[in-house]
């Protein structure tokens, strides 16, 4: 996937075309408590335009929880309008445990008042014989919570020979709050598989069961994706075959996007979520393969030693203009970062602590 298709129209924003906006919440909508700069009333007048929605990988609260948090901070939404990887598991764990059985929980708010609003007991220990783990993010769980999920999914059960089910709601490794970058619910599954040697189903991005919640419920056919992460949010997106665009404003920024593997490549490139409404701009390839976008060009020349310098011809006014043609320059090739050389301009921060204006 490229993040530059070929338009016939003699401008294009994002929003064009789409039946709905999906926005992931951590790193695009808030960090932490509070709102990232420009995302409210992004949001607000491209809900003029389009339905949105909120998909969230994180389980430590509920939907209610979420869209209050929401509304706090100036959105107009239903509750309704809130995906989570809770919901998105609850069809997993129906097919996976009998209706009304016990399940161990390890998580917070948002997963318990799932696994209990479809009808299942709640515990948190092994010595109630659960029928199924479920395990979300949440910011007290600790060693006591994964290692009761541990005795669970290491005991003995004639009916499931290789362990009970486990579900985890997703496999973020990290989460953006308001100090900075904390480890996430994949860094805690993490550390069960290591003391059982199992892996769980998932429900969260970038696997396909959130994002099936969120078509369903929303009747999409044309959904735009945005996020902050390539492997989570942009991969997913792609592979639900939704069109994805990745912001600047959380986890991965201009040296990820330089390096990202085909299936994980957003169509579009933010700086922040204003430029949802802004004019995206087409890429220029000339015969001597130089790559414009903008007032931005980028070549691409012979390196010392087998490798490729990607050389800078023209800086352009803008930044992430610069960043887009590097992009597009470097995938095109279908080789891995590694044969590249490329100038820290692209990747590093400016005196201002940001690469885009």
């Amino acid at each position: 996937m490229s993040i530059f298709t070929k338009r016939t129209s003699a401008s294009h924003t994002p929003l064009d075309g789409v039946d709905a906006l999906f926005a992931d919440l951590d790193g695009v909508v808030y960090a932490g408590a509070g709102a990232i700069p420009h995302a409210i009333e992004s949001l607000t007048r491209a809900s003029e335009r389009v339905r949105v929605g909120y998909i969230t990988n994180n389980a430590s609260r509920t939907d209610g929880q979420v869209a209050e948090h929401l509304r706090e901070l100036g959105l107009t939404l239903d509750t309704s309008d809130v995906v989570t990887s809770p919901q998105a598991a609850m069809g997993m764990l129906a097919e996976a445990a009998p209706a009304g059985s016990t399940i161990l929980v390890v998580g917070g708010d948002g997963l318990i008042d799932e696994v209990t609003k479809h009808g299942f007991r709640v515990t948190d220990s092994a010595r109630d014989n659960p029928a199924a783990v479920i395990q979300g993010f949440a910011p007290h769980v600790g060693w006591l919570n994964l290692a009761e999920a541990s005795f669970a999914l290491n005991a003995r059960d004639p009916q499931h020979p290789d362990g009970i089910p486990w579900i985890a709601t997703n496999m973020d490794w990290t989460i953006p709050v308001e100090r900075g970058v904390a480890p996430g619910n994949g860094t805690l599954v993490s550390a069960v598989h290591l003391a059982t040697g199992r892996l769980p189903q998932v429900a969260g991005k970038p696997e396909l069961p959130i994002f099936e919640e969120a078509n369903k419920r929303f009747g999409t056919a044309n959904a735009l994706f945005i996020g902050d992460r390539l492997d989570t949010d942009v991969m997913g997106a792609n592979r639900a075959g939704m069109k994805s665009a990745l912001v600047l404003t959380g986890i991965d920024g201009p040296k990820q996007l330089l390096a990202a593997p085909d299936g994980s490549r957003p169509d579009y490139i933010l700086g922040d979520l204003r430029e949802l409404h802004n004019d995206y701009p087409d890429v220029q390839t000339a015969k001597n393969g130089s790559i414009t976008v903008g007032d931005s060009r980028v070549a691409l020349r012979p390196g010392a030693g087998g490798m490729t310098d990607l050389v800078i011809e023209r800086p352009g006014s803008d930044p992430l203009n610069l960043l887009r043609a590097a992009c597009s320059a470097i995938w095109g090739t279908g080789r891995a970062i590694f044969g590249f050389n490329v100038p820290e301009q692209l990747y590093q921060p400016s005196d201002s602590g940001s690469l885009v204006s």
